[in-house]
């Protein structure tokens, strides 16, 4: 059987931050732990937000208060005019959680780059009945341009409402997924249509660490954590 370790857990802590940052003992770990969770879920599901690109959410607590860094490619969906939309949605999530919440919205420079949103895009172009192969070769290319030197894309299910279920790859460059400091981004995403649910898995390679070298405020990595590629 296959083992598979998710890129991002495989390199939390290494070179990869956590999504969710604070302390709680025995008691209160469960209780905060299902609080980030509805707090990601509600973000997702809203209606207003579903188009604003949202990546990656983050959260941070100190005390009672709880701060939600939400990366966008469309900060403007967001903050609506004079942040009303930010100050609405905010108190939105603290009927939610019943604590005070701070919300800061972090701007995605190069959305092709996200692996969240690529597949999100993949996913879409699925919706529209366009041929997969022409979606992955067109995604792709739009990612090795602007920047990245690698992407896998593998998209499962009925493709183009095939009778049976298959699976639809394509790489463009390399993808070491087993290099600890390589910078390997995952996403994915579901496609649903009348045919039934496919599924998009994107893996993006932007580089390599260097020796000691930290772009996301970690500790330094240690010499006997590196593994050789």
């Amino acid at each position: 059987m296959g083992q598979k370790v998710h890129p991002t857990g495989f390199r939390i802590a290494v070179t990869e931050q956590w999504r969710s940052r604070w302390y709680a003992n025995k008691k209160d770990f469960a209780k905060n732990l299902v609080e980030d969770q509805k707090i990601r879920k509600f973000i997702r599901k809203d209606r207003e937000w579903a188009v604003a690109a949202i990546p990656r959410v983050e959260i941070e607590r100190t005390g009672e208060l709880i701060t939600v860094f939400i990366h966008t490619a469309r900060p403007g969906v967001l903050i609506g005019k004079k942040g009303d939309k930010v100050d609405e949605f905010r108190k939105s999530l603290e009927r939610l959680t019943g604590k005070p919440v701070r919300l800061k919205i972090l701007e995605v420079h190069r959305p092709e780059l996200e692996s969240n949103l690529v597949a999100e895009a993949v996913a879409e172009q699925l919706g529209k009945r366009t041929n997969y192969r022409r979606a992955l070769k067109k995604v792709a290319d739009t990612s090795i341009a602007a920047g990245a030197k690698g992407i896998k894309i593998r998209v499962s299910g009925r493709l183009q409402g095939a009778d049976m279920s298959r699976i639809g790859i394509y790489r463009k460059g390399r993808v070491p997924c087993n290099t600890l400091r390589a910078q390997v981004d995952y996403g994915f995403a579901v496609c649903a249509t009348k045919y039934g649910s496919i599924g998009c898995k994107v893996w993006i390679f932007k580089g390599e660490f260097g020796p000691g070298e930290n772009t996301r405020g970690l500790l330094p990595v240690r010499q006997a954590d590196r593994v050789p590629s």
